[in-house]
């Protein structure tokens, strides 16, 4: 299998956002701030069965906006004279809350996603390690300790399809997962018990996982929260790197 390219990863990552977002992938590139209408694309990452009412991305310079039509022209006037990625920012996400609350709902966090730099790290551990696929998942669900690292039940749709797991005897001390969000874009989760934290035992781990997504042909890539600087110190240490921002809005009933 040919190594992908940066040029490579990033190209299939923003076709993959078209889809999801109504757009054209070379539209993340440009200078203006588009609005489009929210779709529920069939090869989506299937976050959930309904167009999002709102879903807005950037990667770094213009903002890309998918939205209910009755959004679009307050959507509209309000990204007039305003770098896209400034959005994001707690002032205009402010005014964007405001509104959406007048349509009954209210901004999700911002998800900070990373892709993986080309090529694989090999990484040598002393660790005990153990692989584990899409069948010794089962006993895991349901419970809260690996809820980063699996999903909480087998979703058809987007099924965990990988992970590891670093051991002290018979213990679980962390588990890495990835689960198959579309054919290509494998998104891996880490969840280190609090005992066996300090020890980059999550570094490891999503290390590890990284290149074995590489080596079955996946791009895997990495997400977490503005202040989660635990998981944020992980990815960049994993031979991931920022890559692009995105939200979403939720009905003002969900969690």
């Amino acid at each position: 299998m040919a190594q992908m390219t940066k040029e490579d990863i990033f190209s299939i990552t923003r076709e993959q956002l078209a889809l999801e977002l109504n757009c054209e992938a070379g539209d993340f590139s440009k200078d203006e701030n588009i609005v489009t209408d929210s779709v529920c694309h069939e090869k989506r990452r299937k976050f959930q069965d309904e167009p999002f009412f709102l879903q807005m991305a950037t990667f770094g310079n213009n903002a890309v906006i998918s939205a209910d039509k009755k959004m679009h022209p307050w959507l509209n006037e309000w990204v007039k004279g305003k770098r896209g990625f400034w959005l994001f920012g707690q002032h205009n996400f402010f005014e964007l809350e405001c509104e959406l609350r007048k349509h009954g709902y209210k901004m999700a966090q911002t998800h900070h996603m990373f892709l993986p730099k080309p090529g694989l790290i090999g990484l040598k551990t002393d660790l005990q390690i153990k692989w584990l696929e899409t069948k010794d998942f089962a006993d895991f669900y349901g419970k809260n300790e690996f809820a980063n690292a699996l999903c909480d039940r087998f979703r058809p749709d987007r099924p965990d399809v990988l992970a590891v797991a670093a051991l002290d005897g018979e213990q679980i001390m962390g588990m890495a997962g990835c689960s198959a969000d579309t054919p290509k874009l494998w998104q891996i989760g880490i969840d280190v018990l609090p005992q066996y934290r300090g020890r980059k035992i999550g570094t490891t781990l999503v290390t590890l996982l990284r290149d074995a997504a590489f080596q079955r042909g996946a791009i895997p890539y990495y997400g977490t929260s503005l202040s989660n600087l635990g998981s944020w110190k992980i990815a960049l240490a994993s031979g991931f790197s920022p890559a692009w921002v995105e939200t979403e809005a939720h009905k003002l009933s969900e969690k």
